[in-house]
């Protein structure tokens, strides 16, 4: 059986959402894969957002594996530093020698990953543009589309690497942002100032609503349709030489998700 493994720092409500949904497609055989563990780097106690994921998790039955990286750069010599990352990577691995996952996921999980953890595991992530597109916090992206009257938002898992949010695109999906009802706000860039509108409005601004929601109701879809995708076999990746490859062997910028995520809600 596929195996996944799951790397979360589970601070909020997001965090369990996107674990409830994988593991809920799991029990009623959607996607045939395990989940052989979880993975925060916080301890019980930390914070009330990361106490309810570890409620979660233990009641799914999962191994619960935690590490906090709080007290160990309390601890460290080197904190928050190249060096320091290493040193608390080598810690998770070790914590995860009995381990072997097929892919793991990045649900949620607040800490840049150094590079020998990059190597070791095939290692995805959540990044709300589409291949190509803006990068930076989602609310900068929006505002970008916006800026530069862009047609098209997507959201794309990447492979990890440990430059932030720059590994090659894994799955993506694309969907308009033209059409009605984004149109009637369109026109109001006509007769205001994208500076006018940020400082009256800012991410109130009905555009700007409407991107985030075309984006963020596809999140779910992407993470599950990706982990069916790895699992079928349908998308691979060559971690040597940092490649995404296709059922084929063929080396590909990503696998296109679009149609998939529209039939699912459209259901």
């Amino acid at each position: 059986m596929y195996q996944i493994g799951w790397f979360s720092t589970g601070r909020g409500s997001g965090s369990r959402s996107l674990l409830k949904t994988v593991w809920d497609s799991i029990q009623n055989k959607e996607l045939k894969v395990t989940i052989p563990f979880v993975f925060s780097n916080r301890e019980q106690g930390e914070a009330e957002g990361s106490d309810m994921f570890f409620q979660q998790v233990q009641g799914y039955g999962i191994p619960l594996i935690k590490f906090s990286s709080k007290y160990f750069e309390s601890k460290s010599t080197t904190r928050m530093t190249p060096e320091w990352r290493l040193e608390y990577d080598r810690e998770i691995m070790a914590r995860l020698a009995g381990y072997h996952p097929d892919l793991i996921i990045l649900a949620g999980y607040m800490l840049i990953v150094g590079s020998e953890m990059c190597q070791k595991y095939t290692m995805i992530n959540l990044h709300p543009a589409q291949p190509g597109g803006p990068k930076g916090m989602w609310q900068d992206i929006i505002w970008q589309l916006i800026e530069k009257k862009q047609a098209q938002g997507g959201i794309m898992m990447h492979l990890v690497i440990p430059e932030l949010d720059a590994g090659p695109p894994v799955t993506y999906c694309t969907y308009s942002i033209r059409g009605e009802p984004f149109d009637t706000y369109w026109q109001e860039l006509e007769y205001m100032s994208l500076a006018e509108i940020r400082r009256e409005q800012g991410e109130n601004y009905p555009l700007f609503k409407l991107i985030r929601q075309s984006g963020l109701s596809r999140e779910l879809p992407l993470i599950f349709t990706t982990i069916k995708a790895f699992s079928e076999g349908k998308v691979k990746v060559d971690l040597s030489r940092k490649l995404v490859i296709d059922e084929t062997g063929q080396s590909i910028s990503g696998y296109d998700l679009s149609d998939e995520i529209n039939r699912i809600l459209q259901k």
